[in-house]
């Protein structure tokens, strides 16, 4: 990934160009706090904003987006098939939806929230219609291990632009991270800063004091330099503009080292094989 500003892109297996910096509105409430989180980010120069069905937002996104003096073009809009609309007809009938609440022609990256058991490979089927008709632009998954990717892949005819999973100092995956870029997928991470659980960390703390950083931009420089698009979450003004300032320094390849090997495989969401169980419960 060759980073340069706020506006660096990365391009996709396809040739799309993504920004590799956005912000991620989960648990951002619909109506003026999602609109503000958006004004504030768009002001900042975010370019980028991922959303999804599940998180009932996407009205209060499109909204800002139209409210916004910047072209829809110029900003680059994700969103996601929840679990209960997947399978073939049902993926096709969400997009729509997700479209007409976010009053948009098209989506930049629809994705598959979760890789639901024994729907996947129709949903994927689904998915690549909605490509080829142009209402994403590209197209791929979350929260997925080898294997759903495997099945993808075998049984698709269009292989995914992007997987996006839960990446952070403590779950960094680098065997998902080697499987994409030996297929030419790109790989996104979500709770980058881990729910502010790794920000009190002292080898993040102690590399920060360094660069005269917080822990949190240290974290979000790092997804970047491990090629992964980060899309950090916040309604605040002032934390939306910080997580931004990123592209003024840049960590050592050992700095980079001491944080992979803060790795313990520790989750703070479900894991891909057991979603089904964690969504049940809750």
């Amino acid at each position: 990934m060759n980073i340069t500003g706020i506006n660096g892109k990365v391009k996709l297996n396809n040739s799309y160009e993504m920004p590799y910096f956005g912000l991620g509105v989960y648990k951002s409430k619909d109506g003026d706090e999602v609109k503000n989180a958006i004004h504030f980010a768009l002001k900042a120069g975010y370019r980028h904003i991922d959303t999804a069905s599940f998180y009932k937002n996407e009205e209060g996104v499109g909204e800002a987006i139209k409210e916004s003096d910047i072209l829809r073009e110029e900003i680059f809009v994700t969103s996601k098939v929840w679990n209960d609309d997947q399978g073939y007809e049902g993926t096709l009938k969400a997009i729509d939806e997700s479209l007409a609440k976010l009053q948009m022609d098209y989506l930049d990256l629809y994705l598959i929230h979760w890789p639901v058991p024994d729907t996947l490979t129709e949903t994927w089927r689904a998915m690549e219609e909605i490509y080829r008709s142009g209402k994403a632009k590209a197209i791929g998954l979350c929260n997925c291990v080898e294997h759903q990717m495997d099945e993808i892949i075998e049984n698709g005819t269009i292989k995914p632009m992007l997987l996006q999973n839960e990446f952070h100092p403590k779950l960094v995956q680098q065997n998902m991270l080697n499987y994409c870029a030996e297929r030419n997928i790109q790989y996104e991470g979500w709770s980058p800063l881990m729910r502010g659980q790794i920000l009190d960390n002292e080898v993040l703390k102690n590399i920060a004091e360094k660069y005269q950083k917080s822990t949190a931009q240290v974290v979000l420089r790092w997804d970047l330099q491990k090629g992964v698009i980060t899309i950090p979450k916040s309604v605040h003004e002032n934390r939306i503009k910080q997580n931004a300032e990123i592209f003024d320094f840049e960590l050592t390849e050992d700095e980079v080292q001491q944080i992979d090997d803060l790795d313990n495989n520790e989750r703070t969401g479900a894991h891909p094989d057991h979603f089904m169980e964690h969504f049940a419960n809750k």
